[in-house]
């Protein structure tokens, strides 16, 4: 069986491995790079649980073979906290009680990433249209919702603030 090295940036660190022919970005980042934070839900790119940033695009890692990421930029539910420092999202779903067993929150928070990257200041609707490709059996969607409503407008704020000092 062959293997592939691929060397890539996985949120900011420059990092390599090898993977076989048939893995998939999931088994890679879970496996080879220790990267448990991105979750296996149904492997067939249904419920968004594995969700990445792959390019800055929202990727199901479940259906992107690992030597894809050749050259490319991943982010993971990892790389959203700057150091200990939680972001937004995440504090937002801790306090909002946006979360239950855990399994889907990775791909929620990467999804909201992505969302509120693009749209600041989002309507409800386009929280639930921008996070419809991310699956919860847990909580609902209501607790999910409000606190990536309530992460836009934290995050609006602090750029309110840092432009008010500049």
């Amino acid at each position: 069986m062959s293997r592939t090295h691929v060397n890539c940036t996985v949120n900011g660190d420059e990092t390599d491995f090898l993977c076989e022919d048939g893995d998939s970005l999931l088994e890679a980042l879970r496996d080879k790079v220790g990267l448990t934070g991105v979750k296996e839900g149904c492997g067939t790119g249904d419920c968004g649980a594995c969700s990445v940033l792959l390019d800055d695009r929202v990727t199901c890692s479940c259906l992107v073979f690992a030597a894809e990421a050749e050259g490319a930029d991943v982010v993971t539910v990892e790389g959203l906290a700057d150091g200990d420092h939680l972001h937004p999202l995440q504090e937002c779903f801790l306090e909002g009680a946006a979360l239950q067993c855990g399994v889907c929150t990775p791909g929620f928070l990467v999804a909201a990433k992505a969302l509120l990257e693009h749209t600041p200041d989002p309507t409800e609707t386009q929280v639930r249209y921008g996070l419809a490709g991310n699956l919860c059996r847990c909580t609902g969607y209501d607790k999910i919702v409000r606190a990536v409503l309530e992460a836009a407008a934290t995050m609006r704020d602090a750029d309110t603030m840092r432009e008010a000092r500049a």
